[in-house]
């Protein structure tokens, strides 16, 4: 009797701990989990300085003009982060055929600031055409890193081979500096659609 109640116990705590887990079992994963909250709580990104490709400073914040769609990146990448550049191209043409140039901005923030030098963030906009104005490639300070990390939900993790393990995704966050919702890295056209949302 004594093991059957202690059956009934343990499957309560897990039923529990599942159910807190997985926000009510609308997300059986830690990635769906984080887009859940993001679209429930539209969190405010920190306020940060960010140093652009062209050396110029850039606040990623509440004092924007334009909504801000970020991806997180690490320039010698050999893999995600390239393809994650060719959807970003992709997105910043779509902007363009748009008209919204003046209203959407892209930014690439490197998690590797001290590899990723000016030089770096400068090489990286140019094999994916990123022109400055529209889209930009840009560092946090090491200080402010992981905050940043945190607010966005990515999480960085070393290979040990010199390399990172990250969570890929495009980032939607609405003139007044709230983090709005997260999409796919290849999802252009819900990128998109988000970013417009912001708009209305």
């Amino acid at each position: 009797m004594k093991a059957f109640f202690a059956s009934i116990a343990a499957a309560v705590f897990g039923a529990t701990f599942l159910w807190n887990a997985t926000d009510g079992l609308s997300a059986l994963t830690t990635e769906s989990a984080r887009r859940i909250a993001v679209v429930r709580d539209n969190p405010y990104v920190p306020d940060v300085r960010l140093e652009t490709m062209s050396g110029e400073m850039e606040r990623l914040g509440v004092d924007r003009k334009r909504t801000v769609v970020a991806e997180f990146i690490y320039t010698s990448c050999p893999t995600i982060c390239r393809t994650g550049g060719s959807y970003f191209a992709r997105l910043r043409n779509q902007i363009v055929a748009e008209g919204l140039a003046d209203q959407v901005r892209l930014i690439s923030i490197s998690f590797d600031p001290e590899t990723d030098r000016r030089a770096e963030l400068t090489q990286y906009g140019n094999i994916h055409d990123a022109d400055g104005a529209i889209w930009t490639v840009a560092r946090a300070r090491a200080t402010d890193l992981p905050r940043l990390l945190e607010a966005f939900g990515v999480v960085v993790i070393s290979d040990g081979f010199g390399g990172f393990e990250h969570n890929t995704a495009m980032h939607i966050v609405s003139p007044d500096g709230r983090l709005r919702s997260v999409v796919d890295f290849d999802d252009v056209a819900g990128a998109l659609r988000e970013a417009r949302k912001t708009l209305q």
